[in-house]
């Protein structure tokens, strides 16, 4: 799980690219990732706010996401070809 600070300005970019990087890693060692979107949610209730005092984690802070890690089932999803004439060079 990713948490922010919210006193922190940037911390919700911090921790979108902290997801980013735990799947890239993943992704590097032959495995698959998810981010699951429920974080937020869950550390606005009392139930969470306990689990992070239990930790030991102060302060104001949201969660930013849940990142699943595993073996993925079958072979990697392949991208589709680009359309031509889609990226302009300014």
């Amino acid at each position: 799980m990713v948490l922010r600070n919210k006193e922190v300005g940037t911390s919700i970019y911090d921790g979108s690219l902290v997801m980013e990087n735990l799947m890239l890693a993943a992704h590097s060692l032959g495995l698959g990732s998810i981010w699951i979107h429920r974080a937020k949610e869950e550390f606005e209730t009392d139930e969470y706010k306990t689990f992070l005092k239990d930790l030991g984690i102060e302060g104001d802070w949201e969660g930013v996401g849940h990142c699943a890690v595993g073996y993925v089932d079958g072979p990697p999803p392949i991208a589709p070809a680009r359309k031509p004439n889609r990226v302009f060079w300014i």
